[in-house]
């Protein structure tokens, strides 16, 4: 056997490891600017996360109390990871045309709601319609502070609530605004709103002559 000297010798274990380095590394450098994107998109959902993200709701032909939990959930940060009780991680909610929500059945006549002012004699009685006449907005915030019942921190998290009785919102709230919550039950479209070339063109299902008389 010839000499071997032992700067040149490597075992055969050795050259494996170094062979398999070599494809990884380059193999990271080929990924390099994939793993760049990803730790891009980590940090944007990173940050989507523990940032209070402005949503909108219209309230249009919406039941206030269905959609008071909706809300609930966006006030109180129920749907991020990150969520605890003691946490304040919740974002704000902008809801538009309270004017136009729709209660169900008799609710509007039936419905009372209770006000005290701590004076004797103070207590007062007031019907939903009546309360709604006077402040379009207060029908949606009661249910929303109603609904989060025993929350300690209620008073602050009402702070991220914004509503308004229609679509005029200050334009340095609709700036905020980055995402729309969808409606809980679809908004009818009414006759008065429908062109008259559209009910025209409408399929009829039987067409009158228009000498014909209804009696």
């Amino acid at each position: 056997m010839g000499n071997v000297s032992s700067k040149n010798f490597v075992p055969r274990s050795r050259k494996f490891v170094r062979r398999n380095q070599k494809s990884f590394f380059q193999h990271k450098h080929d990924g390099k600017n994939l793993t760049s994107i990803m730790s891009a998109v980590k940090r944007a959902q990173q940050w989507a996360t523990f940032a209070r993200t402005w949503h909108l709701f219209d309230a249009t032909w919406q039941n206030p109390f269905d959609s008071a939990q909706v809300i609930i959930k966006h006030l109180m940060g129920l749907h991020k990871p990150i969520y605890h009780p003691m946490n304040d991680c919740g974002d704000h909610v902008v809801v538009m045309n309270s004017r136009d929500i729709a209660l169900p059945g008799d609710e509007w006549r039936k419905r009372v709601y209770f006000h005290h002012t701590t004076y004797p004699g103070g207590a007062s009685w007031t019907l939903a319609w009546e309360l709604h006449n006077k402040n379009p907005t207060l029908v949606i915030k009661k249910a929303v502070y109603n609904g989060m019942d025993g929350n300690l921190q209620r008073r602050h998290t009402m702070q991220r609530l914004h509503v308004f009785p229609d679509d005029k919102i200050p334009e340095e709230i609709l700036k905020n605004i980055s995402n729309q919550i969808r409606y809980l039950r679809p908004v009818p479209t009414r006759l008065d709103h429908i062109s008259p070339e559209e009910v025209e063109n409408y399929p009829k299902i039987v067409d009158y002559p228009k000498q014909y008389i209804l009696r």
